[in-house]
């Protein structure tokens, strides 16, 4: 028997290894815009939150309205450039997934990514029916405010005490906390384990393998 009846998980640095091509897009992005360069500590940092908060926290003195859509805009450019062929997922996630529904888990995605977004790389890695629910920032509130996971747990008519959210960066981490949910930190994702350990989740992991197998202990 699993320990949770649902599974929410981010998505990238959770499920996908996109990383390296958030960090790429959002400097490109940033010398187009004759922006100064952040560092990939930092821009590592923002990884989960909507792209409005994303300039925001990066480039707080970007106050015109104009400059901002043209850096979300570039941004958006460069990364579907990038991902013409989907972020790969990580190792053992495809039949991680699998195991978990076969033990009768149900799986749902909150992400910081766009629907659109969402859609053409789960439509590239045909995975819908893997999920129950997704829930993207565009169509929600940004995290690390539990309103997506509060809507995810309605929807599966599921108390917060049988769900967990799994993610790999502090925004994760608090917003499972204030939806009163457990949390579980993977540490290969966007931020190491040493800096999510500061929120003290319920679990943290180095490998998905890993994951699936103490989900299902």
């Amino acid at each position: 028997m699993a320990r949770y009846e649902l599974l929410i998980f981010d998505w990238d640095g959770t499920l996908v290894d996109s990383i390296g091509r958030i960090v790429t897009s959002i400097r490109r992005a940033a010398e187009s815009c004759g922006l100064a360069q952040r560092s990939e500590q930092e821009i590592r940092g923002i990884i989960g939150l909507a792209m409005p908060q994303v300039v925001g926290v990066l480039y707080p003195d970007l106050d015109e309205e104009s400059r901002v859509v043209e850096f979300q805009r570039v941004y958006a450019e460069h990364y579907l450039a990038l991902e013409a062929e989907p972020s790969a997922f990580y190792p053992g996630v495809l039949e991680g997934l699998e195991r978990l529904r076969a033990a009768g888990c149900r799986l749902a995605v909150a992400t910081g990514k766009s629907r659109r977004g969402l859609q053409r790389v789960m439509d590239g890695h045909a995975c819908h029916a893997l999920f129950d629910i997704t829930r993207c920032a565009d169509e929600t509130a940004s995290k690390p405010d539990p309103l997506m996971l509060n809507e995810i747990l309605a929807y599966c008519r599921v108390e917060p005490a049988r769900a967990v959210m799994v993610g790999d960066s502090l925004f994760d981490l608090r917003m499972a906390v204030r939806a009163r949910m457990d949390a579980v930190a993977v540490s290969y994702g966007a931020q190491p384990g040493a800096v999510l350990a500061g929120v003290a989740p319920t679990h943290m992991v180095g490998h998905f393998a890993e994951l699936v197998d103490w989900l299902l202990q």
